[in-house]
């Protein structure tokens, strides 16, 4: 069967960036909920970027309250009764002080439901996320969760709206690899290119610059400008012996853009790297950042040295 193609790029069909996506995404993930604000645990990974936001995409009953705190809407999903505002890291909750008492307990609750939700349910999480943006839409957390649920539910087109949003509430750029990533989803590599350079890289924390760079990497994969794209990915985190946090992932995106240039030998290298930093990374306490590599064939039989990662 023939692939849907872009008019403009032949080359960058939907089944190209999703594999390049799915190899990276695969050992890289996002943390976006457990603590948005620390940026640690378990990292939810980008999905595919074919501009195709029909597949799990509620219906337009998801769009989140405009000009207003408060909007009608759908029936709230209902909240387990274990579920407590304690549930939402406090930093998080910090920003819910503006509110009434009464209010932030509750939108906390739906943001604490959205993080439980998000990997195995993501319709469910959203409709959490969009609770509580009735309540509290004019909250950068709350607009970021909404953000992020429309991102896993592969509605970039929200997802690009809320993030856009988030930014001027919150005036950060911790999500901008979301918003290159999404602009990608809706077909627009040109414009998260422009998105992503007009950031100031070196303000980013070291795991909001890989993930940047693995975007624009994909999104110059989308225009079929594969040299280019493997030159996104030649930063100095790029540390062979070596596994941080974001390495796996960084590792992968390498090896799949190598595979698009048929330098196959080197992608099987890359992506035997990234399956070794992950399963090391996997194997030492959460909370050391950065094992030795040096030995690639022999890390699964002995555990390496580990050290505090330097940001």
């Amino acid at each position: 069967m023939a692939q849907d193609r872009d008019p403009e790029n032949p080359d960058a069909t939907p089944e190209r960036r999703r594999r390049f996506t799915d190899r990276a995404a695969s050992s890289r993930g996002a943390a976006r909920f457990d603590n948005q604000r620390q940026r640690g645990g378990e990292r939810k990974p980008y999905v595919k970027r074919d501009g195709d936001r029909t597949s799990r995409v509620p219906a337009r009953t998801s769009r989140p309250p405009q000009g207003s705190d408060r909007r009608s809407g759908p029936a709230a999903p209902q909240l387990p009764d274990d579920v407590t505002p304690q549930d939402l890291p406090a930093s998080a909750r910090n920003e819910l002080k503006t509110l009434s008492k009464e209010n932030a307990e509750q939108v906390a609750r739906h943001l604490a439901m959205a993080a439980r939700l998000i990997d195995d349910d993501p319709a469910r999480a959203h409709a959490h996320a969009l609770a509580a943006s009735r309540s509290a839409g004019r909250i950068a957390i709350v607009r970021e969760t909404v953000a992020i649920t429309a991102y896993a539910l592969g509605d970039f087109a929200l997802a690009v709206r809320e993030l856009r949003t988030y930014r001027r509430i919150s005036g950060r750029d911790d999500q901008i690899a979301l918003l290159v990533d999404s602009e990608r989803g809706v077909g627009r590599p040109d414009r998260a290119l422009e998105v992503g350079r007009a950031v100031d890289r070196s303000t980013l924390t070291t795991d909001v610059r890989v993930e940047l760079a693995i975007a624009m990497s994909g999104a110059r994969l989308d225009l079929g400008e594969t040299e280019r794209a493997l030159s996104e990915l030649d930063i100095p985190e790029l540390d062979p012996d070596r596994a941080f946090s974001w390495s796996p992932g960084l590792f992968a995106a390498r090896a799949a853009v190598l595979e698009e240039l048929g330098r196959l030998d080197e992608a099987q290298h890359w992506q035997r790297r990234a399956e070794v930093a992950a399963d090391a990374l996997g194997a030492v306490d959460a909370d050391l950042e950065v094992i030795e590599v040096d030995e690639i064939d022999e890390i699964e039989e002995a555990a390496p040295p580990v050290e505090e990662a330097t940001d």
